[in-house]
């Protein structure tokens, strides 16, 4: 029997309706789950709204080569005191939900990563599984749904990470390692020949065309991916407390009514793009604004736009986790009771090892 399941890009988009029935029909089982991004840890538990949290720089290790070593230690203090700091029930069962910074490391060393996974979860009792793209944009889904209720009016999320980016909805979703480090790191290694930590300001003309194309080629699968009509609501902070508040400072007009128009974002990157850093660093002065992707920022945001065809886009004020998803997530549950097989998929199919059916293991 093959470990793989039909239809899984389907069951993927699927599963915030599937999450919300489990929800309704049953009472929460005791679990206790880790969302594991690329700038730390946030640890939940079904029946707590307590959600502690501790930062964790997992993707400067992988980019300077030394794979995830360097914070394992740190990993597996976290995993253990989180659920301390939070009161959670010791007897629960435990998942950890890998997602951009662990889809990297597996790209880049499979057994190696693997071997982590392995030490990680005999320290600490918590098996992590590397998520795919698209079942972290269903959880992305799934938990705006919860928080906003009626006040989500878009078909479609719109997240930006540290390390990728999902656009998901009720049914179709797509998703890249496109966040906004890592989109970043691209400017600085195609425009400046540098790392992740250059400064990309100021831009020429020629440069910005050659980062508008470059973000174009990186976002040419959105359309197959969403192929209906998309409207988006941007629920990550890269929007709500970097790009919003700049672009209000420069367009009053835009506190009107939550909107982001595109046509407002192309004119703050026209404003920015020949400042220094220092230039920038004054405009964003006091909005909250991270001044070094700011300009990475404001281009990813048009990208999407251009990429799904559309004029604007909402702005959402929300504390977004992928905890709610992962608690409902029966199936990464079932893969706690069989890591062994899981580790050893890992190796073997990659990032579809979490899609493959633990009940298959043997």
């Amino acid at each position: 029997m093959s470990p793989r399941r039909p239809g899984f890009h389907h069951a993927l988009v699927g599963l915030a309706c599937s999450l919300v029935a489990a929800l309704a029909l049953a009472e929460a089982p005791c679990r206790i789950a880790f969302d594991m991004g690329s700038s730390g840890i946030r640890a939940g538990h079904a029946a707590s709204s307590v959600t502690p949290r501790v930062g964790i720089d997992y993707l400067a290790p992988l980019w300077a080569g030394d794979g995830l070593e360097p914070v394992v230690a740190a990993t597996i203090n976290a995993l253990r005191n989180l659920p301390e700091e939070g009161r959670f029930p010791e007897s629960c069962a435990r998942v950890g939900g890998g997602f951009s910074a662990w889809r990297l490391a597996l790209q880049q060393d499979p057994g190696r990563l693997t071997a982590i996974l392995a030490s990680i979860e005999a320290a600490s009792g918590v098996a992590i599984l590397v998520m795919p793209p698209l079942q972290e944009g269903a959880y992305g889904y799934y938990g705006a749904r919860q928080l906003l209720g009626d006040r989500l009016k878009t078909s479609h999320i719109l997240d930006i990470g540290g390390g990728s980016l999902q656009i998901a909805g009720e049914r179709t979703a797509y998703g890249e390692q496109l966040g906004q480090k890592v989109w970043h790191q691209q400017l600085c290694r195609e425009i400046r020949q540098a790392d992740a930590a250059c400064t990309l300001q100021p831009l020429s003309e020629d440069e910005l065309a050659a980062a508008r194309a470059l973000l174009a080629k990186n976002l040419a699968g959105v359309r197959a991916a969403l192929p209906e009509r998309v409207t988006l609501t941007a629920i990550s902070r890269t929007v709500s407390r970097g790009i919003r508040p700049v672009i209000e400072r420069l367009e009053p007009a835009e506190r009107a009514d939550g909107m982001l128009q595109g046509s407002a974002i192309s004119a703050a990157i026209a404003r920015v793009e020949g400042q220094t850093g220092a230039e920038t660093r004054a405009l964003v002065d006091g909005t909250g604004a991270n001044a070094t992707y700011l300009l990475s920022g404001l281009l990813l945001v048009e990208g999407v736009l251009a990429a799904t065809d559309g004029e604007a886009l909402q702005v959402a004020e929300v504390d977004l986790t992928n905890l709610p998803g992962l608690l409902a997530d029966d199936h990464a549950f079932a893969w706690q009771l069989h890591y062994g097989c899981y580790l050893a998929r890992l190796q073997t199919l990659g990032i579809d090892a979490y899609a493959s059916d633990p009940a298959t293991c043997r």
